[in-house]
């Protein structure tokens, strides 16, 4: 038998847990984990829209990564929440003038269709020499 070291009683140890003094806070419900939408913003900031709008995402986003790193939930949504605003600020930026333009050709090749089809009957209209007199 190993006597080299003292050894506690097993139902001392049982004893002094049920001895101690437990306390239990909770404070509320934990929520989710805050997003950074880092990855979004880098796709944003490489895109290079007009306004630096990327580059603004991807600095919140970073901001957003440390906070929640650090331990600090609620600056780190805070931050993610601007990061996703100029996210979508950006998307927009980079989608509706495209398409706004898309709409303008559209809809004048269409009207330069119809003026060229109205135009082409004009010239092809034979006069009789009674209309000149």
């Amino acid at each position: 038998m190993d006597t080299s070291y003292p050894r506690e009683d097993p139902r001392a140890l049982s004893r002094k847990a049920d001895d101690a003094a437990h306390t239990a806070l909770s404070v509320g419900t934990p929520g989710p984990m805050p997003r950074d939408h880092l990855l979004w913003s880098v796709f944003s900031t490489v895109y290079l829209n007009l306004c630096c709008l990327g580059f603004l995402a991807l600095v919140h986003s970073v901001k957003a990564r440390d906070q929640k790193i650090a331990g600090d939930l609620e600056a780190a949504r805070h931050y993610g929440s601007k990061a996703k605003c100029y996210n979508i600020l950006a998307v927009m930026w980079t989608l509706v003038p495209p398409l706004l333009l898309l709409g303008l050709v559209v809809t004048g090749a269409l009207h330069l269709s119809r003026l060229a089809k109205d135009s082409a009957a004009f010239f092809t209209t034979k006069f009789d020499d009674e209309d000149y007199n």
